[in-house]
């Protein structure tokens, strides 16, 4: 690390601290040259990810875009911030873990209605009206229906298991 003050290469560690959550790592060094002190930071370095989007045009993934719009679904539902969180940073890793430079806005929705399924049925449900597109009842119905059968699934699974 150069100091900013007499361009000197060699320096020393004094003091190390985890910053922002553990994302960062504040070092207090020394210059070996002219005493005198300054601070770095450590950070872990990310590629970007760019969302394409329906239009064929791109944009840089921001997680926080994902979370409003789960915020709007689980509006006065019975729904902890800390579930909405947890779900926006599954979603994030897994966009960050695909190793892809690119993702399609598809691919992103249908990881929130995976999730919100499992967090609040009624979330999901508003989640899927606005990201499918509803036109009318009918197909509104027909997901509401599916919804329906795969709980009846679910529970004549949970009644077949032996006790």
């Amino acid at each position: 690390m150069k100091c900013m003050y007499c361009g000197c290469t060699e320096s020393k560690v004094i003091d190390s601290r985890s910053t922002d959550e553990g994302r960062t790592i504040r070092r207090r060094r020394e210059c070996m040259q002219c005493g005198r002190r300054f601070t770095t930071y450590e950070t872990i370095e990310t590629t970007p990810v760019l969302v394409v989007k329906n239009g064929g045009n791109r944009q840089a993934f921001d997680p926080g875009k994902i979370k409003n719009g789960i915020i709007k679904a689980c509006e006065k539902r019975p729904v902890p911030m800390a579930k909405i969180d947890k779900l926006v940073d599954d979603i994030k890793k897994q966009v960050y873990n695909s190793l892809e430079q690119e993702i399609s806005s598809k691919r992103i929705g249908e990881m929130v209605m995976d999730g919100l399924k499992k967090i609040d049925e009624v979330a999901y449900v508003r989640y899927a009206s606005v990201y499918r597109q509803f036109k009318d009842i009918p197909s509104f119905m027909s997901e509401l229906e599916s919804m329906m059968k795969e709980s009846e699934r679910k529970i004549a699974a949970e009644r077949e298991k032996p006790e």
